[in-house]
């Protein structure tokens, strides 16, 4: 399995260097990455809303290593929270966020990342939108749930991401499918052991079945992210057996992946989101969409090939 040997490529700093350098890199970071600035990827964000579609942006860098650095990770999503404003984008675009990126791992990691996240938060709160936080590896889901929690007691619309490879999902989703909350699944996109997560995909992939019927049988609004036809049917299915209107779940796909399937899915009437990436601490989120789909490695390789 390709998967796991990637994930571990991403937190080593040789690959890094070697993956930068390769002369094909930049064609297939482009598809996955909408650009390294606000200016960049704002018109963007306009093209999908005249297209019918949402968007969720990530400004991408996880490697923090002091609390400045986590503080200019604040700044810059206060920098994308004043353009939104700015442009009357607040209703068609939320943040996505990685806590590791507000400074989770540093000492007191926990207080740092709440103290730099809140005044976003409060932001995206002020234009019309909302902040969701993304799942990261398992032993930082506490934390973050914790915080989240904690954001909500304040602005109750903060959303969280659940990962359908973790065995403990199934109860988190329970805990979580309560009135008022945003919940995104997904399957997972980090190194896990067995002792915390299936390894099998079609186990996963049972997993992401179960976790998606709790959250659309729950009260919350439940985000699907997915990629996979057969997921996205059965997520159709669910949904109907709920009794949930088309506005009362969403989709959420990654940009630069199944662009046609956004359109589709918008046009048949349901809220589409796609999650865009951008900055210049791209690697550790280019190498996890390398990881999801062997397609993504194949289409790299033949990038190296014949630009080298």
């Amino acid at each position: 399995m390709l998967g796991p040997v990637i994930l571990a490529a991403s937190r080593s700093d040789k690959m890094r260097r070697f993956v930068s350098a390769a002369p094909g890199t930049k064609q297939v970071v482009d598809r996955f990455i909408a650009g390294e600035t606000v200016d960049q990827v704002v018109p963007i964000v306009e093209d999908a809303a005249d297209k019918g579609l949402e968007v969720t942006l990530d400004v991408v860098g996880e490697d923090i290593t002091t609390p400045a650095q986590a503080e200019a990770a604040r700044d810059a999503y206060l920098e994308l929270v004043e353009r939104l404003k700015d442009l009357g984008l607040g209703t068609r675009a939320e943040m996505s966020v990685k806590l590791s990126m507000f400074g989770q791992a540093l000492e007191g990691g926990h207080e740092l990342a709440l103290a730099n996240l809140r005044p976003v938060v409060e932001a995206a709160a002020a234009i019309g939108t909302t902040v969701t936080l993304d799942a990261e590896d398992h032993t930082t889901l506490d934390s973050m749930f914790a915080i989240h929690e904690e954001l909500r007691k304040d602005f109750p619309e903060t959303g969280c991401v659940i990962q359908s490879y973790l065995f403990r999902t199934e109860d988190d989703a329970r805990r979580l499918a309560a009135a008022g909350s945003r919940v995104r699944i997904v399957k997972g996109a980090y190194k896990e052991p067995a002792s915390v997560a299936y390894q099998d995909k079609a186990e996963i992939d049972k997993a992401y079945v179960r976790i998606t019927r709790i959250l659309m049988e729950g009260e919350g609004y439940p985000m699907i992210g997915s990629h996979d036809p057969r997921l996205i049917a059965i997520a159709q299915e669910l949904g109907r057996q709920a009794g949930r209107k088309l506005d009362e779940y969403e989709f959420q796909m990654l940009y630069g992946i199944r662009s046609d399937e956004h359109i589709r899915l918008a046009a048949e009437g349901h809220r589409m989101r796609v999650y865009t990436a951008y900055g210049t601490d791209w690697y550790g989120y280019f190498m996890r969409r390398l990881a999801e789909k062997p397609a993504n490695l194949l289409f790299f390789g033949r990038s190296i090939l014949t630009k080298g």
